[in-house]
């Protein structure tokens, strides 16, 4: 049995979900990198047609989220207490 495509609001809630997650790293570098990862693995895939294709792009994307979702445990466990220049130089 071939896997359906997942449909626009499945995908836009899981792009939405991933840029949730990032905000959670307090580190700014891996928070912009987990952003930018995110946007352009949807705009790699923006034009995915077949079904199963779309897919497996789709159970990666589950499956990137879960990482992401454990890497923000970690992160907040061993995070650094001084901020980053760029969050220093944003902040002024």
């Amino acid at each position: 049995m071939a896997a359906a495509a997942p449909s626009r609001p499945e995908v836009f809630s899981l792009f939405r979900t991933l840029l949730r997650t990032a905000r959670q790293f307090s580190d700014y570098n891996i928070r912009e990198y987990t952003r930018r990862r995110a946007a352009d693995a949807f705009r790699e895939n923006r034009a995915l047609a077949d079904a199963p294709a779309a897919a497996a792009a789709f159970a990666d994307g589950k499956q990137q989220l879960e990482v992401a979702k454990r890497q923000v445990l970690v992160y907040s466990l061993y995070a650094p207490k001084a901020k980053s220049v760029a969050e220093m130089m944003k902040v002024q």
